[in-house]
């Protein structure tokens, strides 16, 4: 296995720094092999199959055309759990993560409902609803696609969070009596105009839907679904948004323009101000 994980290495170097050739190597093995990383260890004289060491040919010849690893080997981790991922969805970030975290912190204890709008793999209401006792927890895409994932996902880590087809642009069907204590959306937020500084296995690969938004109307999603939250947020109810880092004052006064008071944004840990919470008054 040893030679296995050198030819990895030297396969990926030309494209991947030293540090990320060694994780990719190390994520493969596991793939591979079925091991944990402890395993790897102390299996790490023994030969691998030919069909073994021909899937690893095939995860390489992939890689080298930069596809995300994890729309290679399906999976993604995510908030100490595993998601299946394909390219009808976002691959889980570590921002994302961390608005997880924010929302958990703050919420736990008094939140009995909750909408996740856009959300893709479901990693965040999955997330939550593992790591919280909320009620009721749903999860709305207009993507049937990233709602198949996410449905597996719910059954993947044993999850109630119900998943629904919706267009948050066209919410006639919702009824006015319709009420969440938090609502949250990891929306599209990056310009057109940004594409050109994106990596190539974002840009060549993750759904452009759930990234991209017209250059001349940036905060198109953040005003459309905070006024859907102005209206189905119960009285003094939470709005939590991921944000584009550009964004953050521009974002904060429209939702002062919508009536919202106690803005808070947040810096994530690379210090890039990503997340935004607002409350109904």
């Amino acid at each position: 296995m040893i030679n296995s994980k050198n030819t990895i290495r030297e396969k990926l170097s030309p494209i991947y720094s030293p540090e990320e050739a060694e994780s990719l190597s190390r994520l493969i093995l596991e793939h591979v092999t079925g091991f944990s990383r402890l395993q790897l260890h102390l299996h790490q004289s023994d030969r691998l199959s030919e069909p073994k060491i021909m899937q690893i040919g095939e995860i390489l010849n992939r890689l080298a055309t930069h596809e995300p690893i994890q729309y290679i080997l399906g999976e993604a981790d995510f908030y100490g759990l595993k998601f299946s991922v394909t390219p009808a969805v976002l691959i889980p970030r570590a921002e994302t993560e961390e608005l997880v975290d924010w929302i958990i912190s703050e919420e736990k204890e008094t939140c009995k409902s909750l909408l996740d709008i856009g959300t893709g793999s479901g990693c965040i209401p999955i997330a939550i609803d593992r790591h919280a006792t909320i009620g009721k927890i749903e999860g709305w895409d207009i993507s049937a696609e990233a709602l198949e994932i996410a449905r597996q996902n719910a059954l993947l880590n044993d999850s109630g969070v119900q998943f629904s087809l919706q267009d948050i642009f066209d919410t006639s069907n919702i009824p006015e009596s319709a009420k969440w204590d938090v609502i949250v959306s990891n929306p599209p937020y990056v310009l057109t105009e940004e594409s050109a500084l994106m990596e190539q296995n974002v840009v060549g690969f993750e759904p452009h839907l759930a990234l991209f938004v017209p250059d001349n109307d940036p905060l198109l999603f953040y005003r459309t679904i905070a006024r859907f939250a102005a209206a189905h947020l119960q009285p003094h109810g939470m709005l939590y948004f991921e944000i584009n880092e550009r964004m953050g004052e521009r974002t904060s006064e429209l939702l002062r323009e919508q009536g919202f008071s106690e803005i808070l944004t947040r810096k994530d840990l690379q210090g890039k101000e990503r997340m935004i919470r607002a409350k109904r008054m």
